[in-house]
């Protein structure tokens, strides 16, 4: 996890290459929407219900001996699970989706990722494998960042938390492409919004948390950014890892402000922006989903973004009065 105030010690390098999280370009998919004239952020409901279910498949037959280990735990920890779970209960979909943890995958493919349509994910145990190694390594290696949990920094726990966020960031690419949501920048920003919103919203911290000190650890491997890796479609890795704290910073200020903040893991020229970054975020989720919220959801899902866009307007107020104070006082 990066920490602004003092490093922590340094790591060995972890992932042999890239953590490229489903670079491919969306393509366009069935179902339209009209608008209803809902109020202003409602978006627009569906046209025709929707039974689209979310399952988890595990090919056990495709996968090599040294990568048994670590699907098995992802496979007993039920991440993937409880992240499909809560799309079927809140949403409905045009289409099935099924998720393969399987070494049976598309040419080319090393990592987790989504096919164009959003009816696929593919996570190869190889995958797996290399987020388990390198955070073996890192615990090996690394300092346990003051906010992180003792009883949960091993590799097993890290692994289990990390893999349930770079899933939510795949399940964010099935989402945009299966509902065809609209996006105001890069689909892998959005995506990974997706990851925080989800599993802060309905985890907690660890996700955020174990994805940061993984991806610095990604970001130690890669040293200096090259061209290609500032000219990707992904944000450069150590952002991500400062987004993925400054989000969830965002999402609760007095609870994180001493562990996240005062301890250095998030530079305090970054925290003041994070409480609205959050509440734009939170609310702009809900709302994107709304229209494709399932009859048993509405209710919650409802409640769910009125609050989100109260937040959101309290949080611009202040945001508005933090910047004249910080202003004022250069």
């Amino acid at each position: 996890m990066p920490k602004t105030a003092g490093c922590s010690k340094g790591a060995r390098i972890l992932l042999s290459g890239v953590l490229v999280l489903a670079g491919v370009v969306a393509t366009g998919c069935s179902g339209e929407a009209r608008d209803t004239g809902q109020r202003p952020g409602a978006g627009p409901h569906p046209q025709a219900a929707r039974s689209g279910r979310v399952t988890v498949v595990y090919e056990a037959q495709t996968v090599e001996p040294e990568d048994r280990e670590a699907m098995a735990l992802i496979r007993k920890s039920r991440v993937l699970e409880r992240s499909a779970d809560w799309v079927n209960r809140a949403l409905t979909l045009p289409h099935d989706m099924v998720v393969k943890v399987t070494a049976d995958v598309p040419p080319g493919v090393t990592d987790a990722v989504t096919q164009p349509d959003g009816r696929t994910i593919f996570i190869p145990p190889s995958f797996l494998t290399e987020i388990e190694k390198a955070l073996v390594d890192v615990v090996k290696t690394v300092e346990r960042p003051a906010p992180f949990p003792a009883s949960e920094y091993n590799a097993d726990d890290l692994t289990v938390l990390s893999t349930e966020f770079i899933f939510g960031h795949e399940m964010g690419h099935a989402l945009q492409r299966q509902l065809l949501l609209a996006n105001l920048g890069l689909e892998e920003d959005a995506a990974d919004g997706f990851a925080s919103f989800y599993t802060v919203n309905q985890v907690g911290p660890g996700p955020s948390l174990a994805a940061a000190i993984l991806f610095d650890e990604v970001a130690r491997k890669e040293g200096q950014p090259t061209l290609e890796g500032l000219a990707s479609d992904h944000p450069v890795t150590q952002q991500r890892a400062f987004n993925f704290l400054c989000y969830l910073e965002g999402s609760d200020p007095k609870k994180y402000q001493q562990s996240l903040v005062d301890s250095g893991y998030l530079p305090k020229t970054r925290a003041p922006l994070c409480p609205q970054a959050w509440a734009m975020l939170d609310y702009g989720w809900w709302t994107q989903l709304r229209p494709h919220f399932s009859a048993t959801f509405r209710a919650p899902g409802d409640q769910e973004q009125k609050e989100a866009h109260a937040r959101l307007i309290a949080e611009t107020k202040a945001l508005a009065k933090r910047i004249d104070e910080i202003r004022s006082g250069q």
